[in-house]
């Protein structure tokens, strides 16, 4: 121990001639600096810790207003995007409601499930002025006719069903003839063999009970000519997009029709 001390006191009197800090108190100063370091990081971790403790409650709060706000934005996120989305058609249904200033505007609420007819509920009964054979139609065409009616809600038989059947007119060279459903199409039926019918050619509606003439019904896809018919046949591909209806105007032709009955 003595010869230590005499070589630490030798090593401190060397560097004091110097001027320059001995290896010792280098050695000792790394030592204590390393120390505090230690001692700093370990007290700022314990505070840091217990702060975020301290910040539980408050910070649970905040994360459960921010998850109801993302909640409501996303809901209004959506309910914008469905406003969006249905634009073009309710600008269509406008369009359609403006040529018929009588008609009714009506919402799909149901349809057949099992896919026995073709048919649609709406929410627009006798209490809005829907009666029986009125025409139904929306931006593309004619839809179908009602067929049943409540205070509250009409069930309408799509223009497909095999037991519907629209006076019909080729445009072309306007020839009669009935379209009939076939519930995916229609057929045009009891065309006169003298027609020149191709495939491209438009069909409307001729002037009855419940449609006015000039209404879209489809577009003939193929005409058959039966060996020895007295009429000629062809396949329409309906105007109206049934798997996408939601809103259609109603046309209260029936009624206007029974008023005007003696």
């Amino acid at each position: 121990m003595v010869i230590v001390t005499a070589l630490i006191a030798l090593v401190q009197l060397d560097a004091a001639k110097t001027g320059k800090p001995s290896v010792i108190a280098i050695g000792v100063t790394s030592v204590a600096v390393v120390a505090q370091s230690a001692a700093s990081a370990t007290l700022g971790a314990l505070r840091s810790a217990g702060a975020a403790v301290a910040d539980v409650p408050k910070l649970a709060t905040e994360n459960a207003a921010l998850r109801a706000r993302n909640r409501m934005l996303a809901a209004e996120n959506a309910r914008l995007n469905e406003a969006v989305a249905s634009l073009p058609e309710a600008r269509a249904i406008a369009n359609e409601s403006a040529r018929e200033p009588a008609g009714i505007v009506a919402s799909t609420i149901g349809f057949d499930p099992e896919n026995v007819s073709r048919q649609i509920t709406l929410d627009r009964g006798s209490s809005a002025g829907v009666r029986l054979d009125d025409g139904v139609v929306d931006e593309d065409g004619v839809v179908g006719r009602v067929v049943a009616v409540t205070p509250f809600e009409s069930t309408v038989l799509l223009v497909t069903d095999g037991a519907s059947k629209v006076p019909a007119v080729v445009q072309r060279g306007r020839w009669w003839g009935i379209a009939t459903g076939t519930n995916a199409r229609m057929r045009l039926q009891y065309v006169s063999q003298d027609a020149k019918l191709k495939p491209g050619d438009a069909v409307v509606t001729g002037e009855g009970r419940s449609f006015h003439a000039g209404l879209a019904i489809g577009t003939i896809s193929r005409v058959d000519h039966p060996e020895g018919a007295l009429y000629q046949t062809a396949v329409v591909e309906p105007a109206v997009a049934f798997g996408r209806l939601s809103r259609v105007v109603v046309l209260p032709h029936g009624e206007r029709d029974r008023a005007e009955d003696p």
